[in-house]
């Protein structure tokens, strides 16, 4: 299924690094979340966008994942003119994600 399925995203971006922080729909699929979504698998389904650094940040009392998106290709919002490069643009394509439920 795809993670938008039993997720939702937040994003925000400044400069060239972007967070985008996972909620689960039920709180119940937050462990899918914490199983499937680790910063590696994030780095490698935002390569096209993403060229640093994906650091991921577990808050359990939240039920969400974060992650902090270093070095987005085109510089980022305030210096791009593409939209994919956007915090909510990459949320979206993160939302789109294969996960096992």
């Amino acid at each position: 299924m795809l993670l938008h399925e039993i997720a939702h995203c937040r994003a925000g971006d400044k400069g060239n690094t972007a967070t985008l922080s996972i909620f689960p729909r039920d709180d119940a699929d937050y462990p899918i979340l914490v199983r499937e979504l680790t910063a590696a698998r994030v780095r490698e389904h935002l390569s096209a966008h993403v060229a640093g650094e994906v650091v991921r940040y577990e808050l359990p009392g939240l039920c969400a994942l974060q992650f902090v998106c270093h070095e987005i290709i085109d510089g980022g919002v305030t210096t791009s003119l593409a939209l994919d490069t956007h915090g909510k643009s990459l949320s979206s394509r993160l939302l789109a994600l294969d996960v096992e439920k």
